[in-house]
């Protein structure tokens, strides 16, 4: 059995030792998550449907495998799973969808910011709007569902936000200049809501992966192949795993069973915080 396979059940195990009569603790609770169609998103959104959490489940991608994956889901879970297709840099789209998240369940009880974009150039050939599109997406997103969820979750007196952050929220790398700045704000925008909801029984953290093999690590190598003048595995060697010691990548599962973690009630008292999932990165 893969690590990653035994660190989620570890974590599942854990979780089931603090059953309320036959009910899990996270189990009728609904999980919001961005950007969950494929990747880490979709291994959130696995990991809570194991625990009997309703989700409402995001991103774009093809709708027959979509509706396949929701099924997939549904049948899992064996609760209610949702998916919108709204656009995360619109703010009205965002509104929306947690809206229709709202009327359908109640609220948001575990909010899930995962949704994010990768464009890989020097600053002074930056384009001006993928700079925009990537803070929309990877930050003003976040900020938007972040706001919209915590009225519902003061009332419940419990919630759990998590943003998917990135070693790029400590720690910076040429040519990245919009996804670093916006992974800094993720983390600087998590401690904010973390102190603001402090009393009120919810708890916001992010989780800091390192190179997780994900489309979106995949669709940069061409881009980075151009800017630094290397070959595929060049930039899979000598960039990508460069900073990570273990010289793996993390897999999505690995990711996922920390966000499990963190619903759980044992972390009732991890808040603000930045949890590295880098194979050793930012440990340097």
């Amino acid at each position: 059995m893969a690590l990653s396979q035994i660190s989620l059940i570890a974590v599942q195990r854990n979780l089931a030792r603090n059953r309320h009569g036959d009910h899990m603790t996270l189990k009728g609770k609904t999980a919001l998550i961005t950007g969950s169609t494929s990747g880490i998103g979709l291994a959130y959104a696995k990991a809570l449907a194991a625990e009997g959490v309703n989700l409402v489940i995001n991103g774009f991608g093809d709708a027959e495998a979509i509706e396949r994956e929701r099924q997939a889901l549904e049948a899992q879970s064996g609760a209610r799973v949702l998916y919108c297709g709204h656009d995360l840099t619109r703010t009205d789209q965002i509104e929306a969808m947690m809206q229709e998240a709202a009327n359908i369940f109640g609220g948001v009880d575990i909010l899930i910011n995962n949704a994010g974009l990768q464009h890989v150039a020097p600053v002074e050939e930056f384009p001006a709007e993928k700079w925009n599109l990537i803070i929309a997406l990877n930050l003003s997103s976040a900020f938007h569902t972040s706001r919209l969820a915590i009225p519902y979750m003061k009332q419940q007196k419990w919630g759990r936000i998590i943003q998917t952050a990135s070693a790029h929220s400590l720690t910076a790398s040429p040519f990245k200049s919009a996804y670093v700045t916006a992974k800094h704000g993720i983390a600087g925008l998590t401690k904010t809501i973390a102190l603001e909801t402090a009393t009120f029984g919810i708890t916001a953290n992010c989780i800091s992966p390192g190179y997780v093999w994900t489309p979106l690590v995949e669709n940069q190598i061409p881009d980075t192949m151009k800017a630094r003048g290397m070959t595929r595995e060049q930039v899979m060697n000598d960039v990508l795993l460069a900073g990570q010691p273990t010289k793996q990548f993390v897999t999505v599962e690995q990711v996922a069973a920390t966000a499990l973690f963190l619903c759980s009630d044992a972390a009732a008292n991890i808040t603000g915080a930045n949890i590295s999932v880098d194979g050793g990165w930012t440990a340097q």
